[in-house]
């Protein structure tokens, strides 16, 4: 618990899924890339790991993915044109997107799990702890996500840390979900903390709810030790030859290294339809241009 760590400097966003929910919109363009309100959704984590203090950002792509490549790039020509036209609030929005972030592209060449696809960023991410954001999932709170989990590693000497919400009985199966056990914050730690960080036991992927441990599922933040990558590399492919991230976890949590904190502000989970179109109106309401007169036209709405 008391062991020196480096600081969190790199994160790993998991983009090569095909993004086969949103067929046929995701025929041309990367899931990662659909707007929600004025953003992809995909600069939602990347603005969240710039409040976090992130440097690196790693992506693991796959093909048809260079929209997103292009995305963070600089653009220079149409800095320069929206400039010339008196528009430079807009060249400052472009000119804004990825922050002082550094971007680097790494390929997973075969869709193997997420598991896979974390250990495919093992050569740039090295011999120090990393974030890694699920890219379908906008975590909306008063402090970033991330954040509070790189405080939760740090004071706990470099143990992994993950976000976890109360999940309903009827969907549990679609979470991994952890059994825990309540502790005190390390070294007196974050008075935020008290009552919702936990010691991870064990985890259990996707269980029915007869045979699941609890009713925490994990939301899509993690912040891990580079140890995970050794225990991800001696994992053996499961169902559909796929390698799952629960699995090196699973070792975190049995070398006693894996926390947990129950998530204080609202998950967006847009990897599907429905949670996508939730996604849009609740932020749509909340943005400081158009909330009040979108909020006008639902309340007109009859349906």
């Amino acid at each position: 618990m008391t062991r020196k760590t480096k600081r969190v400097r790199k994160a790993v966003l998991p983009v090569a899924g095909l993004g086969t929910r949103f067929l046929p919109a995701t025929k041309a363009i990367p899931k990662e890339m659909l707007t929600v309100v004025d953003k992809p959704l995909i600069q939602y984590a990347v603005e969240e790991c710039i409040a976090s203090g992130i440097e690196h950002v790693i992506f693991v792509t796959g093909r048809r993915k260079s929209a997103i490549e292009d995305h963070f790039d600089l653009a220079p020509e149409l800095e320069s044109f929206l400039e010339e036209h008196g528009k430079s609030e807009s060249a400052r929005t472009v000119r804004e997107i990825g922050g002082d972030l550094q971007f680097s592209y790494t390929r997973q060449s075969v869709a193997l799990g997420l598991g896979h696809a974390v250990l495919c960023a093992a050569e740039l991410v090295g011999d120090e702890p990393f974030a890694v954001l699920l890219g379908d999932v906008i975590m909306a709170s008063p402090a970033p996500a991330t954040r509070e989990l790189i405080e939760i590693c740090d004071a706990t000497g470099g143990a992994g840390a993950i976000h976890v919400e109360r999940v309903p009985r009827e969907r549990l199966h679609f979470y991994g979900i952890i059994d825990a056990e309540t502790v005190e914050s390390p070294g007196g730690g974050n008075a935020a903390w008290n009552d919702r960080l936990l010691r991870v036991k064990n985890l259990v992927e996707k269980p029915s709810a007869d045979k699941a441990p609890s009713d925490l599922g994990i939301t899509g933040r993690y912040v891990l030790p580079p140890e995970i990558f050794d225990y991800l590399a001696e994992t053996k492919p499961g169902a559909g030859g796929e390698i799952q991230l629960t699995d090196g976890l699973c070792r975190l949590a049995a070398a006693e290294q894996l926390y947990a904190t129950v998530f204080q502000g609202r998950t967006h989970d847009a990897g599907d339809k429905l949670g996508f179109l939730q996604a849009t109106v609740e932020i749509g309401l909340k943005d400081p241009k158009l909330g009040t007169q979108f909020r006008e036209y639902l309340r007109k709405l009859k349906l």
